[in-house]
């Protein structure tokens, strides 16, 4: 994942504005109504596991500590020599997943580190060349299809290893000027256009080898850097699209690959690391999208960061995706072990637990009605096909709820945690159009309590 600049992040937030369906040109020829019956799996399921793994792992300070700290391919060896995951057990990962809720996982194939979880014919800089000595890859998509969940795979457009990838203005060997003569005497025998087969290569080594592949996550582009950005025409982006539609003609594919301009050069939106409330005030929301969220302030296994959120802010987020029509794609950082560390388990148990009662007002839900107020303090969900309708308690009331303008709307009303009834107070029959309901003075033993409603 990229740790933004203030240029590299009002770029992302220019790409995700223009990337709605003002777009004219077209790819390929699919219709609409198709490409919802394909990414129907994705809508209904809501929640993903993203995690980031690599060499940064064992650095354990943010997953650019190569751009960070200016390392040279040399000064990063180590980090390959040492490599060494001797406890790596994706079937705990998948088993962890399972239980938060997650539906489908995203893996980091490759990072802009250039290292490869998987085995490339087309690079020794892989795992298989480490002390781990096997296809880690391969191993995660095992793991995790035989627990029901799908799969996705990252991989990074930037690679910072290799030799022919031009010097930019991420590049850990930018120069400290911005002449020109200066990237030039940098990438003096380095060659874009040899990257970019070997990137294809890649991408086609992950989608013709590993089964069917639900979710392509590609990171990411940067054009508005002009000389020193990349953009399409340096990842070849359009036959790229036309490469893995071709291999998986099912997959889903982020809209990082700098083809706005195109109706079908993307499937979703993905605003990283954003203020939901904020985001969904700017952005067309009624579109396919999902947020990308760390438990903490980085992707990668950072040791030494603290900023970790609450179970209860990341409930309250994943609440808020379904809540205005998206997904969250949650992210942990393993160890170079190969372990979630501590803080990430606690935090999976926490959102395992509050799941294991109310996924239903998660899976398969979306934006409620307009029809339907939240009241203050709350936030809802809706299913369609069940008519339900859910009232997320974010802080909890005491006593009594007003639930204003549902008069007449609903049938039946109960907490979901325990399906225990809720009844209406009397006051309601002097509330007009609002309904008020009584609710028991002691918050119930869940982190959000969920009111169900059964509409008429």
């Amino acid at each position: 994942m990229r740790q933004f600049k203030k240029t590299v992040l009002i770029t992302l937030l220019i790409s995700l504005v223009f990337s709605s369906s003002h777009a004219q040109k077209k790819i390929g020829t699919e219709t609409a109504e198709q490409k919802a019956k394909r990414m129907a799996w994705w809508t209904n399921d809501r929640f993903g596991m993203f995690i980031h793994w690599g060499l940064y792992s064992q650095a354990a300070r943010h997953e650019w500590v190569k751009r960070w700290e200016r390392m040279t391919n040399e000064q990063y060896q180590p980090y390959f020599d040492e490599f060494n995951p001797d406890l790596f057990n994706p079937k705990e990962w998948a088993k962890k997943a399972k239980a938060a809720g997650m539906k489908y996982a995203v893996l980091t194939t490759k990072h802009h580190e250039g290292f490869c979880l998987f085995d490339s014919k087309y690079t020794d800089y892989k795992a298989t060349n480490t002390a781990a000595k096997r296809d880690l890859v391969r191993e995660f998509v095992n793991a995790f299809r035989a627990e029901g969940i799908k799969i996705g795979f990252y991989y990074s457009l930037l690679d910072w290893h290799h030799p022919d990838f031009t010097v930019d203005v991420l590049h850990p060997l930018q120069p400290a000027s911005e002449k020109d003569e200066d990237y030039d005497k940098l990438n003096k025998g380095r060659d874009m256009a040899r990257y970019r087969t070997y990137m294809h290569n890649q991408i086609k080594e992950l989608l013709s080898n590993y089964g069917k592949v639900d979710m392509l996550w590609l990171d990411f582009s940067y054009p508005d850097n002009g000389k020193h950005g990349k953009g399409s025409k340096d990842w070849g982006s359009v036959e790229l699209v036309k490469e893995i539609r071709k291999l998986q003609p099912n997959i889903i594919i982020d809209n990082r690959l700098d083809l706005n301009e195109y109706q079908d050069g993307w499937d979703y939106l993905t605003p990283e690391q954003v203020n939901l409330s904020e985001w969904t005030k700017k952005n067309d929301y009624k579109t396919y999208w999902e947020t990308c969220q760390t438990f903490s302030g980085s992707w990668g296994y950072f040791r030494d960061e603290n900023s970790w959120k609450s179970t209860k802010q990341l409930v309250t987020m994943l609440i808020e995706a379904v809540s205005k029509r998206g997904n969250l794609l949650l992210n942990v950082g393993p160890t170079a072990r190969g372990l979630f560390d501590k803080r990430a388990n606690e935090r999976l148990d926490g959102i395992a637990a509050w799941m294991k009662y109310n996924s239903r007002a998660i899976y398969g839900c979306t934006e409620a009605p307009e029809t339907f107020k939240a009241p203050e303090h709350t936030m809802l969900t809706y299913n369609a096909n069940t008519r339900r309708l859910y009232v997320h308690l974010l802080e909890y009331p005491g006593k009594t709820i007003t639930l204003p303008g549902y008069k007449d709307k609903v049938k039946y009303i109960q907490f979901l945690h325990d399906a225990s009834e809720i009844q209406t107070d009397s006051k309601s029959k002097n509330a007009g159009n609002d309904l008020v309901l009584n609710l028991p003075e002691t918050k119930p033993d869940t982190e959000i309590p969920v009111i169900e409603l059964v509409l008429n």
